[in-house]
């Protein structure tokens, strides 16, 4: 008799705590979201955060709030959200830098990388274009990595993101030249140097570097995709540049939230993603620094973020980079 009254009490209890649920799922979200953007107000991640965020407040019927906690790249704003309630309140628009990368440049992080986040929704990608300072005296990649040659370590590069870090570090390894790299906080404050003449060379998404370009304040050399971007077509690849293969590093966008958050409230907020994610006004305002969108299911998220991790851990130990 007692065992029925226990199974009873424990099927109403599964009945309460189902039911309790779906009624936050039902009601979700019933006030406004904070998206966390760990980089610097005008960086990429925070142009394309904010345009996402207001595409998804339109179809949540609630504001999505993004919130600039830049430094460390991109490490003091994931840990804040690794640290929030996983109720659906608190997101993080994550990177390569912050979701892939970071685990294997920091010896000891804050949180596990592999299991404090749960993956939502994919906003999409873009190339690096590698620039340099209009007083260096090379007109090409090729050139550039000449004069890296002939002084090893005169060249200074820029980096204020582990993309801008990596693909330097890369190149550098991959041409058998050595470069001397400068930490920045923000992309927008590496680029006024780069223009400055602090710094010789910065490898930056197209939404700081792509508008000083076409301005001539500083000197486009490559791209960093596999192909030539519709947006510059005139710059070749790092590949065609260099006559090499295999050189390909690009940054990506994407929904995260805390371990642990109901199912229905990530589908909530995935069909939002996925929403501005085809939407043509969002998708041409983006096109010109590259970018494209991939709509898809938290799954295919989790399994890129897998498989991103692991190109990640390899191009950074190949780049004969250190964990600091």
């Amino acid at each position: 008799m007692d065992h029925l009254r226990n199974l009873i009490k424990l099927f109403t209890f599964s009945t309460i705590a189902l039911a309790s649920s779906l009624a936050i799922a039902n009601t979700y979200p019933n006030k406004p979201i904070k998206a966390i953007v760990p980089f610097a107000p005008g960086s990429a991640t925070d142009q394309i955060g904010r345009a996402f965020a207001a595409k998804m407040s339109d179809a949540l019927g609630q504001p999505v709030v993004v919130e600039n906690r830049p430094g460390a790249n991109g490490m003091i704003g994931a840990d804040i959200v690794a640290k929030a309630p996983a109720d659906g309140y608190t997101l993080l628009f994550g990177t390569n830098s912050t979701n892939a990368a970071l685990k294997s440049l920091v010896k000891t992080l804050p949180y596990n990388q592999d299991t404090a986040f749960t993956p939502i929704g994919y906003f999409g990608s873009v190339p690096l274009i590698v620039a340099i300072n209009n007083d260096v005296p090379a007109k090409s990649l090729n050139g550039l990595v000449s004069l890296a040659r002939a002084e090893p370590g005169k060249i200074t590069f820029a980096y204020a993101s582990t993309s801008q870090r990596v693909s330097s570090e890369m190149l550098a390894s991959m041409e058998g030249i050595k470069m001397t790299g400068v930490s920045y906080k923000s992309g927008p404050n590496a680029m006024t140097d780069l223009i400055g003449g602090q710094v010789n060379m910065f490898t930056a998404d197209f939404a700081v570097t792509l508008p000083q370009v076409q301005a001539g304040k500083i000197r486009g050399l490559a791209v960093t995709s596999l192909k030539r971007s519709p947006a510059i077509p005139e710059l070749p690849t790092v590949n065609e540049a260099l006559g090499i293969k295999n050189y390909e590093l690009i940054a990506f966008f994407a929904a995260f939230g805390p371990t642990g958050m109901p199912k229905d409230i990530i589908l909530k907020l995935n069909k939002a993603i996925n929403e501005a994610a085809k939407s043509k006004e969002l998708t041409d305002r983006f096109s010109a620094m590259g970018f494209e969108s991939q709509p898809g299911s938290p799954e295919m998220l989790d399994k890129k973020i897998k498989l991103e991790t692991m190109k990640w851990a390899k191009a950074i130990k190949e780049a004969g980079m250190q964990p600091d």
